[in-house]
C-alpha cells in the first residue's frame, strides 16, 4: 500500500483545513487508518485512527470534538477534517495504515505503511 497525503496549509487560529489521504492497491478497506502528527523537536504523536469500515473511530484528547476521521472505500481515501484550529495544531500531519487490531492504536510501531506527511501551519 502506497499513501500520498495532501491538503496541508497555512491557516489562522480558528480556520479549518481538510486532509486527505489517497491509498493505492486494492486492498484498502483491509486496513484501518490513521493519522499522526508530528511539531519540530517533539515525537510523533496520535491523532485519529478509523477501523475498517469507518464505524469505529478514535481520536486523541486533545482534538476530540474539533477533528473527524472518515474514510471511502470506494475512493481509497482517508480524510481528516480539522475545525476550530489552534497554533498548538501546527505539525507535519502523516497518514498511516494497519492491518493489526490492537488496544495501542496510539504506537507508531504498529503502523504498516506510512505516507510521506503534509505541513499543517496555524498562525494566532
Amino acid at each position: 500500500v502506497q499513501l500520498q497525503a495532501s491538503g496541508g496549509g497555512l491557516v489562522q487560529a480558528g480556520d479549518s483545513l481538510r486532509l486527505s489521504c489517497a491509498a493505492s492497491g486494492r486492498t484498502f478497506s483491509s486496513y484501518a487508518m490513521a493519522w499522526f502528527r508530528q511539531a519540530p523537536g517533539k515525537e510523533r504523536e496520535f491523532v485519529a485512527r478509523v477501523n475498517w469500515s469507518g464505524g469505529t473511530t478514535y481520536y486523541a484528547d486533545s482534538v476530540k470534538g474539533r477533528f473527524t476521521i472518515s474514510r471511502d472505500n470506494a475512493k481509497n481515501t482517508v480524510f481528516l477534517q480539522m475545525n476550530s484550529l489552534k497554533p498548538e495544531d501546527t505539525a507535519v500531519y502523516y497518514c498511516a495504515a494497519s492491518l493489526v487490531t490492537t488496544s495501542n492504536i496510539a504506537t507508531p510501531g504498529l503502523y504498516d505503511y506510512w505516507g510521506q506527511g503534509t505541513q499543517v501551519t496555524v498562525s494566532s
